[in-house]
């Protein structure tokens, strides 16, 4: 009998736990000071332009992707063949499970066609058959949209299918994080030599086309609810698996500001429209508490420019303190300004020389500027001699000494 009541008391503790998983609530998490209520997992708001991160939870924990991969399949192929190219179907491609465009083997398309396939529909076979036609095989690819993920600066990401089906491989698995896919997002819309072309076609409300013996015709529509949802709206790409659950990374330009967010494990059926909750807190979050900050607003020490004196230097004199003037160089590393919460600072650093020693050059690196927000650097601008100065030797010593001479026997 207590065996009985054991179990009961197990089957009901499974169901409640289904039923807290299926009824999933909003979490709140606070983003500088300010309540945000969230279903995602792992979810992100970056600046596209700096790629800095404006908010984060669990920004960093490795997940499934699903079809969000595809913005990566997307630029990968931009960036390394031509739209007009034709592409034969493999029937490996053609295999592929739905949501599927339905290509059979031999078939042949123009790649601009599957292209706004895979974006529109998502499309897995179209994936598949652009991966193979671009990389030479579904493998070649992937390590193509790995060497471009370790070039835009993503550190926990790792492809190995091209349209985001859950897979494994040497013990990983296809996934990245939250700010990972922010990068890659930020990336294809802000700094890829091919954003114009990927944002036309991620933008793209419709596209009919036929395989290219004309025999066969399609039609594709947008399910990009977010170009509708917000004034601004630039891109973005949805996704679903029962491992990812619902994802989506979109992005937001308004007001010379370009937002990116990036959603992971946003709710399971039947929360679908999650994603879009979420996506619009977290813009209007950055819309209404970040704004652009030159760092040239920002004034700077005055001692940064004051000259420097120089020890064994050639004055007027013997015996006269000698000084170089310096000034700041044209050239900065890193961002000219950024985008900054209305509580936040700038911390100016610093560095330089106190003394220098004869032969001072003109355009020598005596010390740095440095500007910070947050714990990270993000422009220095180095401080330079405006001036040169000779060392003292015994022609410059002799040329005063017969100067102060003749001056004593002028009189």
């Amino acid at each position: 009998m207590k065996k009985c009541v054991r179990n009961k008391r197990a089957v009901l503790l499974s169901i409640a736990l289904v039923i807290a998983i299926l009824v999933q609530q909003p979490i709140d998490v606070r983003a500088d000071g300010a309540d945000l209520k969230l279903y995602a997992k792992a979810a992100v708001l970056m600046d596209a332009d700096s790629g800095r991160v404006l908010y984060e939870r669990c920004g960093d924990e490795q997940l499934a992707m699903a079809s969000t991969t595809k913005i990566m399949t997307l630029i990968v192929t931009l960036e390394n063949a031509s739209l007009d190219d034709t592409v034969e179907v493999s029937s490996y491609a053609a295999s592929m499970p739905q949501v599927h465009l339905g290509m059979r083997s031999g078939e042949q398309y123009r790649l601009r066609d599957l292209t706004l396939s895979l974006m529109l529909e998502s499309h897995n076979d179209s994936a598949v058959a652009i991966a193979e036609h671009v990389g030479g095989s579904v493998e070649q690819f992937a390590a193509l949209m790995n060497r471009k993920a370790a070039e835009i600066g993503c550190e926990h990401t790792y492809y190995i299918t091209p349209n985001g089906l859950d897979a494994e491989q040497d013990g990983k698995f296809h996934s990245t994080t939250a700010r990972d896919l922010a990068l890659v997002m930020s990336y294809c819309v802000a700094k890829s030599p091919q954003r114009e072309t990927f944002l036309e076609i991620t933008r793209t409300p419709n596209h009919s086309f036929t395989d290219l013996s004309g025999r066969r015709s399609f039609s594709c529509v947008n399910h990009n609810a977010f170009l509708s949802m917000m004034t601004g709206a630039l891109s973005g790409k949805t996704g679903f698996t029962n491992k990812a659950g619902y994802c989506y990374v979109g992005a937001l330009r308004r007001d010379g500001k370009t937002f990116v967010v990036a959603l992971l494990a946003c709710g399971w059926p039947n929360h679908r429209t999650y994603k879009w909750s979420d996506t619009r807190a977290l813009m209007e979050y950055g819309l209404a508490h970040y704004r652009y900050r030159s760092f040239d607003e920002v004034e700077i020490p005055a001692e940064a420019t004051a000259d420097i004196i120089v020890s064994n230097g050639q004055g007027n004199r013997i015996g006269e303190q000698t000084y170089v003037p310096v000034e700041l160089a044209l050239e900065a590393d890193g961002v000219e300004g950024l985008l900054m919460h209305e509580d936040e600072k700038v911390t100016v650093t610093l560095q330089k020389v106190k003394e220098l020693t004869a032969p001072v050059g003109e355009g020598q690196t005596i010390g740095y500027i440095s500007y910070a927000v947050g714990n990270r650097e993000w422009k220095r601008m180095r401080l330079v001699t405006a001036g040169e100065i000779e060392a003292v030797d015994m022609k410059w010593c002799v040329r005063r000494v017969v100067e102060k001479w003749l001056i004593l026997n002028s009189y």
